[in-house]
């Protein structure tokens, strides 16, 4: 359903650098690269996760309430990919963990400050 999801940034080449390196580790790699706007995807088939300087020339700002979920097959995926968030600078808004039964999940923001997070569904070990 979701084709891609665009954040805003103030900063290409940091928000480039940054997105290459913790996407880049889960297999993701740059589909579409201007000056303006970035996209990345594990194909042309998935879902894309785009950064961009805002159309209307303003600054980019957080939007209170959004979150992009990054889906991992994994926890041990979901801890790899916060840690690496983390290593690259991202904010911490809570580390991997249980938050319901079968729902996994690690937060951060980058260096934007948009918030993110890595999940996915397991079942808790007994």
């Amino acid at each position: 359903m979701i084709g891609y999801v665009t954040i805003g940034t103030n900063n290409m080449a940091r928000a480039g650098k940054f997105y290459d390196e913790l996407l880049g580790s889960i297999g993701a790699g740059r589909m579409f690269d201007t000056d303006t706007f970035v996209a990345w995807a594990k194909g042309p088939k998935s879902a894309a996760l785009a950064i961009a300087l805002p159309f209307n020339s303003a600054a980019a700002t957080v939007g209170n309430g959004v979150m992009v979920a990054m889906q991992m097959d994994s926890t041990d995926k979901v801890d790899a990919f916060y840690a690496k968030a983390i290593e690259l600078g991202a904010g911490d808004e809570g580390a991997p963990g249980f938050r319901l039964d079968n729902f996994y999940a690690g937060y951060f923001r980058d260096l934007d400050g948009n918030k993110l997070n890595a999940f996915c569904f397991t079942s808790k070990p007994t």
